[in-house]
């Protein structure tokens, strides 16, 4: 009998289902988009029925696919865009409220509040984050605030919260739970404590008894219900891995050392080095989180997030009308040595690490005539590059150490014209695995230790391969003149919103 391990990828525009062999290798995928809400300026919202329909049909493509029989999937795995935020009824298991998305800034007042209060240290010290709308603690607030009596309910335990991995097994199995790298996103738990902070719990006025329980990444959290239509081949399976999906990703590259680093570009692009089993304070405007949970033992890592990476060829396809298809946004790039002066950034909702502008907006500038399509294109791959060279020299500043190799992974980096100039800009090798679904072979791998197919990191260590290895070959003089350029144009997106 064949043994395979399943990957539920929820992510911010599509949900993917992967199939994996116990040895990492790819068997069958399926992926779906859903629909994005901007109902405001700055907010970002899903329907969760839609992220869990579109995730369980790409499970039922893959089923069917590879055709599957019971008892071939010894394991599920979940990751998933993290911070968006969902409250459900729990006698009814429906939404009370639409999904609040990471991206959404409409609870950027509330957090000045918060930090009008004095709470800023204290959210850093306990949270390893920064007060921003970026996390799901104000969300939360925001939907509790402006459902029929939000307040009253939550308290009676009639209403659940939780992050995106939290709806998706509840709905698998019946378990109202996350693990510990969603948790620390919440900027409500305490990640040297592991559980709640009870401070910011009654600042923010939110009742213990509607969050989930959480648990390590590799962990069985429960079994697939008995029932559950579509899913027969399933029923019983365990849900035993779970990890936001920027922890997965690294967990998925093997990054299982202090000073491993890997960058993501996704909807977003985060770049993640492990830390150990130490938190490391930020004097730079990073975050300090959890990467997983294994076992008795947790290990940390240091993260800068951009909050608009692949979205910006997303907005390129679909309201720019600038390609028909994601990848005609590195052929014609590659048509041109430069952007001929152009800079793009891609602050649609607000600047990340190192900059925290929740006001900040997109930007294209140094335009002349000249500038083509094909232009364009460079100038938003490029930006996406910038911005990831912003976070890695904060992010030596704050370990005190160079890095010497960054792995990357994520839809938008089978981008060569991205990945080139990445690594001109951090004068470094750029080194792309060969699976670059790093997020869902992570979620894979930790669902297979929750449940012994693996004795140890060892083993999957074996199992991670490199496709190709970019080297810089920009002269330090160029580099600078694209970089003070950069800068230039960073500054002119920042603060626009008053």
């Amino acid at each position: 009998m064949q043994r395979y391990l399943l990957s539920l990828d929820q992510g911010t525009t599509s949900s993917r289902a992967i199939l994996f062999t116990l040895e990492g290798s790819i068997v069958a995928s399926s992926q779906y988009e859903f629909d994005q809400h901007y109902p405001a300026a700055g907010y970002v919202e899903h329907d969760p029925d839609e992220i869990l329909i579109s995730q369980l049909r790409a499970v039922q493509d893959v089923l069917l696919t590879a055709d599957v029989q019971a008892g071939e999937v010894v394991a599920i795995g979940v990751t998933n865009q993290r911070e968006t935020t969902i409250v459900w009824d729990r006698k009814t298991g429906r939404p009370v409220y639409p999904a609040i998305v990471w991206q959404c800034r409409r609870t950027a007042p509330l957090c000045e509040k918060l930090i009008e209060q004095g709470l800023e240290q204290h959210v850093r010290d306990v949270t390893g984050l920064r007060i921003d709308a970026y996390f799901s603690a104000t969300k939360l607030r925001y939907i509790l605030d402006h459902i029929e009596n939000g307040q009253a309910r939550a308290k009676r335990g009639e209403l659940m919260f939780g992050t995106v991995d939290t709806w998706l097994i509840y709905n698998l199995t019946g378990e109202h739970v996350t693990d510990y790298s969603n948790a620390s996103r919440t900027m409500l738990f305490d990640i040297h404590k592991l559980c709640y902070d009870p401070v910011l719990l009654q600042t923010l006025n939110i009742p213990e008894c509607i969050l989930p329980t959480p648990l390590p990444s590799a962990h069985i959290y429960g079994r697939v219900k008995v029932g559950a239509e579509g899913l027969e081949p399933l029923w019983g399976v365990p849900v035993s891995g779970d990890a936001g999906d920027q922890q997965a990703a690294l967990f998925g590259q093997a990054c299982f050392y202090g000073g491993q680093a890997k960058c993501t570009y996704g909807t977003g692009s985060f770049l993640m080095m492990n830390t150990g089993d130490t938190p490391i304070k930020s004097e730079h405007s990073l975050l300090s989180t959890i990467a997983w949970g294994v076992g008795d033992k947790v290990e940390y890592a240091l993260e800068g997030s951009i909050f608009n990476a692949g979205s910006s060829i997303k907005w390129l396809r679909d309201e720019m009308k600038m390609i028909d298809e994601a990848h005609q946004i590195d052929e014609l790039a590659a048509t041109v040595d430069n952007a001929n002066g152009a800079y793009f950034v891609s602050a649609f909702t607000g600047l990340g690490a190192p900059h925290w502008d929740m006001y900040a907006r997109g930007a294209l500038v140094g335009l002349t005539r000249d500038v083509s399509r094909a232009h364009v294109c460079r100038a938003v791959l490029e930006g996406i590059a910038y911005q990831v060279y912003d976070l890695a020299k904060t992010m030596e500043k704050d370990c005190q150490r160079p890095l010497t190799v960054l792995k990357v992974d994520g839809g938008a980096s089978v981008s060569d014209v991205m990945m080139q100039f990445q690594a001109d800009m951090l004068g470094i090798p750029v080194n792309r695995p060969r699976c670059v679904e790093s997020t869902a072979i992570g979620a894979a791998f930790l669902a297979g230790l929750g449940v012994g197919c693996y004795k140890d990191i060892g083993e999957i260590i074996k199992l991670w391969k490199s496709e190709q290895i970019f080297m810089p070959a920009m002269n330090d003089g160029e580099r600078e003149k694209r970089l003070y350029g950069w800068t230039r144009a960073i500054e002119r997106a920042k603060h626009w919103e008053e």
